[in-house]
């Protein structure tokens, strides 16, 4: 359909289409057209997918069996004695989750494995038969509670696939146990705000699961809980990564009609634009959840910590979820203390921080707001009440409405909220954002300058600008399927932030810490119980372990945590032997030198060295190792170690069996990290490369350590 066509179909009263009179230069639509524009924006949510979508932020736990065997995906056959967190603590993970701005906890109840965090009375899969608490614990309980004495919202995930239940693949008796246990959940734990079901079906069960059966059990139930992905009230957004597409429909077609449809793809580009629309059976209100994680993995890993999201990622995650039509459910997998990571909780409460100091006081608020035409009983301040409820909107069809926001006197402004009122539908498809320049007006120009353009809105656009300084701001509405909706505009001050400092260790163990000019920096040690110092010059950690740092400064909001984590120093440490090095700048030596951006790479000029190639360190004293890692080089790809051996021993001469063998995740980035399984003490350590990335004779490495705590 051409913009002017829909531009056209923008115009039409959402009571009356006959009053589009002043259409002469404009393409004549065709019925069908207007016809599917009504019906896209006749469609609304219902009372619980519009709470849902007002929760916005939320927290996921993956927390269970995986956390303890260190994968992603169980087999079913673990040990219900392998779970036995030290320390569970679920008013952290809830305090946490407040800290940060959420407003609900997702907890995954069973993931594929089958394995229960709560006394299931249809499975001894669960944590009834583990040591914790002695077999009297139910996490389910703990995590319910938590919330509610932090004025949060909680929510369940229970995995369809279950691979320690004989009966999974027997479809009738499945479901017949899948029910009883969803019941369990629903009626033991008080009220639940969103039930999650993902698709995970293992090809070789021949499992057929009786949805319907489920979403009338929870429409009994749980009446006001929302049912998230295999489900009819909430979608996935199509992706893991924490993105939302540039125009974000919550009404989208179905093949048949609601409640007996099997489920579209949700990953396209477009999934309900108009001419996606067309020919659609059924159109059904289906907003979108962005899940992600806030580290690689779901579940928590112990090689994880240093590789918590940024800060500046996680906000392009809120700013693109939150601020894209799209609640943000953010994954936060606890330890295996049962505790949410100081790295994860330190990093959330960073966000949480920004997001209060940007949202706390709309700039809105009390201005005086005036649109191009209004309707009687919708008039333009509506849109600035502070009120959900209440909205603007045009009466009969408007040119490109426009809805301006005049304030008393000028403000500094760099975010720009607007809401549709989605109680009565989705209907916006384009729109632009102007503020008011008043040396350009003086000098004879316009005034007005356009500073953002859009496609949809739905429950919430976030509008990041450059900071500008105006007294007036005005949106557009450029495309609309029927009259515009607004029940909330709003302008926000982000605050400039620090950047985060910087932590390098010297080969001797020296820490230095650099920050922005004028900053004050404090550090943090220490894992369990970090200690906070003021930092005031360099400092000796010849130890293995991590350092925290942030920046602050009058006036700035404080930076982000800068993190960093060493092994032991490596100022005794000396090459002992090498199976070959490339000489000249790629020398053994530099796998030692603790500096990523120098290589030892293995011979390839004049001629090419075979596999296999090692590298022989004496560590300087004999130490108690529990692992070692590899730092691939960051520069390309050439030399990466796939399969490895690592050796240790006291002399130097022999070696033994190798302490750890196996095969590095390829295409992983960053350090890889490997774990003996038991203690070795030893002085010398040999590593062994046995194959290369792209199937070359060549090895590299830009650092080789070892792991002793």
């Amino acid at each position: 359909m051409t913009n002017a066509l829909n531009r056209f179909v923008g115009r039409l009263s959402a009571v009356a289409i006959v009053a589009a009179a002043s259409s002469a230069v404009l393409a004549q639509p065709s019925a069908e057209v207007k016809a599917l524009a009504e019906r896209a924006a006749a469609v609304v949510p219902d009372a619980r997918q519009v709470e849902w979508q007002k929760l916005e932020f939320t927290m996921f736990i993956h927390f269970g069996m995986n956390t303890f065997t260190n994968r992603e995906w169980g087999e079913g056959n673990e040990d219900p004695k392998l779970f036995n967190p030290s320390d569970l603590d679920a008013e952290q993970w809830a305090s946490v989750a407040a800290d940060a701005g959420m407003r609900a906890i997702v907890l995954v109840a069973k993931h594929h494995d089958g394995f229960c965090l709560w006394p299931s009375k249809f499975t001894e899969h669960s944590v009834k038969n583990s040591p914790w608490k002695g077999g009297k614990g139910d996490v389910v309980r703990e995590v319910a509670v938590a919330c509610r004495k932090r004025g949060l919202k909680f929510g369940v995930y229970l995995s369809p696939a279950d691979l320690h239940e004989a009966t999974y693949g027997q479809s009738e008796k499945y479901n017949l146990y899948f029910m009883n246990q969803l019941r369990e959940l629903l009626s033991g734990y008080g009220e639940i705000c969103e039930v999650w079901f993902d698709g995970a079906t293992p090809k070789d069960k021949g499992q057929v699961y009786n949805y319907q059966d489920w979403y009338a059990l929870i429409r009994e139930l749980q009446p006001k809980a929302a049912i998230f992905g295999r489900g009819p009230d909430i979608r996935w957004v199509g992706n893991e990564a924490g993105q939302t597409r540039k125009s974000e429909w919550s009404v989208i077609p179905l093949p048949v009609e609601a409640g007996k449809f099997t489920w579209p793809d949700m990953t396209g580009a477009d999934l309900g634009s108009l001419e996606k629309l067309k020919g659609a059976k059924e159109l059904h209100w289906y907003p979108a959840e962005t899940d992600t994680s806030i580290r690689p993995g779901w579940f928590w890993h112990a090689d994880q910590n240093e590789r918590v999201r940024s800060l500046d990622d996680l906000l392009e995650c809120y700013y693109g979820a939150v601020g894209g039509n799209s609640v943000l459910l953010l994954n936060v997998p606890p330890d295996q203390r049962g505790r949410i990571h100081e790295n994860d909780a330190a990093r959330l409460r960073e966000l949480g921080a920004v997001l209060r100091k940007t949202f706390e006081k709309n700039l809105a608020t009390g201005a005086t707001v005036t649109a191009s035409a209004d309707a009687a009983g919708h008039e333009a301040g509506a849109a600035a009440d502070g009120k959900g409820e209440t909205f603007w909107t045009t009466g009969d069809w408007e040119s490109e409405p426009t809805l301006t926001v005049t304030l008393a006197s000028p403000v500094r402004v760099n975010v720009v909220s607007i809401q549709e009122h989605i109680a009565s539908g989705q209907r916006v498809e384009k729109f632009a954002v102007d503020m008011w320049d008043q040396h350009r007006w003086a000098v004879g120009g316009s005034g007005w300058k356009e500073v953002a353009t859009g496609t949809t809105i739905g429950h919430r656009k976030l509008i990041r600008i450059p900071e500008e300084t105006t007294n007036r701001v005005r949106v557009r509405y450029l495309e609309s399927r029927v009259r515009p909706t607004v029940s909330e505009i709003g302008l926000y001050l982000a605050p400039t932030r620090l950047e985060a400092p910087s932590i390098t260790r010297s080969r001797a163990g020296i820490v230095t810490i650099a920050g922005s000019t004028g900053a004050s920096i404090s550090y943090w040690t220490g894992d369990r119980h970090p200690v906070m110092h003021r930092y005031t010059g360099p400092f000796s950690m010849p130890e293995e372990g991590g350092v925290r740092a942030m920046a602050t400064r009058d006036g700035s909001m404080p930076s982000e945590f800068a993190v960093a984590s060493f092994g032991i120093a490596k100022a005794k440490w000396t090459i002992v032997g090498v199976s070959d090095e490339q000489k000249g700048g790629e020398d053994a030596a530099n796998a030692i030198d603790d500096d990523p951006g120098t290589i030892w790479h293995s011979r390839y000029a004049p001629d090419t060295a075979k596999h296999p190639h090692w590298i022989a360190i004496d560590l300087g004293e004999t130490l108690t190792l529990k692992g070692f890692t590899y730092l691939p080089r960051t520069t390309g790809p050439n030399g990466t170690v796939v399969k490895y051996e690592v050796y240790v021993s006291e002399d130097g001469k022999d070696w033994g069996k190798a302490a750890a063998a196996g095969a590095f995740e390829k295409g992983k980035a960053g350090e890889q990290r490997v774990m003996f399984g038991k203690d070795v003490a030893g002085r010398y350590l040999k590593f062994v490369a046995l194959s290369e990335v792209n199937g070359r004779d060549w090895a590299s490495a830009a650092e080789i350590g070892v792991v002793t705590r």
